[in-house]
């Protein structure tokens, strides 16, 4: 049920002050995962920086709304924690599916600014790592 005369003028001073911190935080974290996103060189550093800022950015902007409809409502408001949940497990896997796929493929093209590892070496260009 939608609480219609629901206000922002009922909110305690304590409750807008925390609320604002946690919105000022969340955004300034989703800010500089957005200036990581541009200044970063290779796609390998700069999908970590917008990835990070989205998941805790929107952490704290979570945490503030639970904490602003708790207060105004008078009682615990959980839906932000289904949002927070689905965030955080779409979020890096999404992250790390788009670097594997990216990985495959310079590794096949013979990119030079991939990252060298032994494990997969000539796994790529089907030959077997096998022992001597």
């Amino acid at each position: 049920m939608i609480d219609i005369d629901l206000t922002f003028k009922d909110l305690p001073a304590w409750a807008a002050y925390v609320t604002a911190l946690f919105v000022f935080l969340g955004s300034s974290l989703a800010l500089i995962g957005s200036i990581g996103l541009l200044r970063l060189k290779s796609f390998y550093e700069r999908v970590h920086a917008p990835t990070l800022g989205a998941t805790l950015g929107t952490g704290f902007i979570l945490v503030a709304s639970m904490l602003c409809f708790s207060v105004l409502r008078g009682r615990l408001s959980v839906h932000e924690i289904l949002i927070a949940v689905f965030l955080t497990t779409t979020t890096p896997v999404a992250m790390m599916l788009l670097v594997r796929a990216a990985l495959y493929r310079d590794r096949v093209e013979n990119n030079r600014e991939v990252p060298e590892s032994n494990k997969y070496k000539g796994v790529v260009s089907g030959q077997q790592n096998r022992p001597d």
